[in-house]
């Protein structure tokens, strides 16, 4: 099995940037993509940005140029540095990562990091 834990959420102003973290621990062999989603008020989880184990990478039209992802593979940690940040970026973000582990190889989801943009 394997775990993932988000941290860096919090509070920023309008214009300010926050790093969020998320590491994964457990019988882990492989992690493979990796990435980081949100959830507003009301709406539907969305894909943030994604990259792969190569360090490819993909974000959402709403982040693009403010927003950047990477991962640093040997202590299987994904971050996504949030600059420029506004109000509609305020919701719950989930790191999510594929891994292959002693038993199989599936999806996994953090508990999620409130991340507050407001003046």
């Amino acid at each position: 099995q394997a775990q993932l834990v988000e941290s860096g959420g919090g509070l920023a102003q309008p214009g300010g940037s926050l790093r969020l973290s998320c590491a994964a621990s457990g019988s882990i062999f492989t992690i493979y993509d990796m990435g980081w989603y949100r959830q507003a008020p009301g709406k539907q989880r969305e894909l943030v940005a994604l990259i792969t184990r190569g360090g490819s990478t993909n974000y959402a039209d709403s982040v693009k140029g403010r927003f950047t992802i990477s991962r640093d593979n040997a202590k299987n940690t994904v971050f996504l540095q949030m600059n420029s940040l506004k109000p509609e970026d305020t919701a719950v973000y989930y790191c999510n990562a594929e891994i292959l582990t002693l038993r199989a190889r599936g999806a996994y989801w953090g508990p999620g990091t409130q991340v507050t943009v407001s003046s």
